[in-house]
């Protein structure tokens, strides 16, 4: 056991003179081929980058620190993270025990109510998109980094002490030659010299192909990443559009509560040059007044008395299903085109829509209005 710590010690008192002298430019140094040191940089780039994208993508999952501190310990210790309640659900608790605290039968109270239950839903939601974005996209990045890549570290770290102990080989024979140049007496350490430096050339070899190998493996880990990160946009698109449909039933529910005031007031200067879904109402053409037409939630509109406005009409694209909620609607069915136009007084997220010889109000977020 002494003779192997004196052994170690050695070697590694003639690693650090190596790399002293080579950092002092005292000694040469055995470069690797170009395609190893790309092989090298592609390595080191796809780790500082998987690591930058894999902290961001916590921080977006999770933007508490606490949490995400709290989260990490609990998965270091191998236990399972306990259920968090999100903002969404929290904020929803609230707005319900609002309502019952200032009279749930009170139109601001019945307002409350239906927009705790929408909160609720996208809390959920959210929940459910990050368990999947967690288990889809950074448990397979978090693999690399205390897996495959500690491999790659370490089988670098040997392939430097290897080259380390190369080129100390070639000094050794270097420096022993020049020696027999001047006295015959050094045969025997030229030819100790020459056996160590093969010994440790073909070690050197044999580690630099280990290496190549393993680093050339990080092509399998890109096709991988971007397979888990096709499943991350898919999960975030589902979230989303979750998000949106949840919201679009709420924003139709509230229209109909009477003293409610969703969408009931026109911007006073729409932006002309938009096209956004919810500003294309303003530059729609719009028919004159019809005198049976009342404010939007006071009174049926009279499908009847509308027209097409002499100014023209615009068509549309459908985007997504919708189901009339009532007769002053018209159902729509995705990719379908439709004639639209507006009314004054309108709900600027609604427009008249007409399909042969059916017409009814549509949600302009359902539509694509066309040139």
């Amino acid at each position: 056991n002494m003779k192997k710590l004196a052994s170690d010690a050695g070697i590694f008192f003639t690693r650090a003179v190596q790399f002293t002298e080579e950092k002092f430019g005292q000694a040469e140094k055995t470069e690797l081929d170009a395609h190893f040191e790309n092989l090298l940089a592609r390595a080191d780039s796809t780790k500082n980058w998987t690591e930058k994208i894999l902290r961001q993508t916590e921080v977006l999952l999770q933007p508490n620190p606490s949490a995400r501190v709290e989260e990490f310990l609990y998965e270091k210790l191998d236990r399972k993270v306990p259920s968090r309640v999100t903002n969404g659900e929290l904020l929803a608790q609230y707005m319900a025990e609002a309502a019952g605290e200032l009279g749930p039968t009170t139109p601001y109270g019945k307002t409350l109510l239906k927009v705790a239950e929408a909160e609720k839903q996208l809390g959920a939601a959210e929940r459910d998109f990050i368990h999947t974005a967690s288990i889809s996209f950074l448990t397979p990045l978090r693999n690399f980094l205390e897996g495959d890549w500690k491999t790659i570290s370490k089988e670098r770290r040997l392939l430097q002490n290897r080259r380390l102990d190369l080129d100390a080989c070639k000094a050794r024979l270097k420096k022993a030659k020049a020696a027999e140049a001047k006295a015959t007496l050094w045969n025997d350490e030229v030819d100790k010299a020459e056996q160590e430096l093969r010994v440790a050339q073909t070690e050197f070899d044999r580690q630099a192909e280990v290496t190549r190998l393993l680093l050339e493996g990080i092509s399998s880990t890109h096709v991988n990443h971007l397979r888990c990160l096709h499943e991350f946009v898919k999960s975030q698109t589902t979230y989303y559009a979750q998000c949106y449909r949840h919201m679009l039933d709420l924003q139709k529910q509230l229209g109909r509560f009477p003293g409610t005031f969703v969408g009931t007031t026109e911007p006073a200067s729409p932006p002309l040059s938009s096209t956004s879904p919810t500003t294309a109402a303003a530059t729609m053409p719009v028919v004159p007044s019809v005198a049976s037409l009342a404010p939007p939630g006071e009174a049926s509109l009279c499908l009847e008395e509308v027209a097409p406005p002499a100014s023209g009409t615009r068509k549309a694209r459908v985007l997504y299903d919708y189901e009339a909620a009532d007769s002053s609607e018209l159902a729509l069915l995705a990719d379908e085109l439709i004639t639209v136009y507006s009314l004054p007084g309108m709900d600027p997220d609604w427009l008249i829509g007409e399909r042969g010889n059916k017409k009814g109000k549509v949600p302009v977020t359902y539509l694509e209005l066309l040139s």
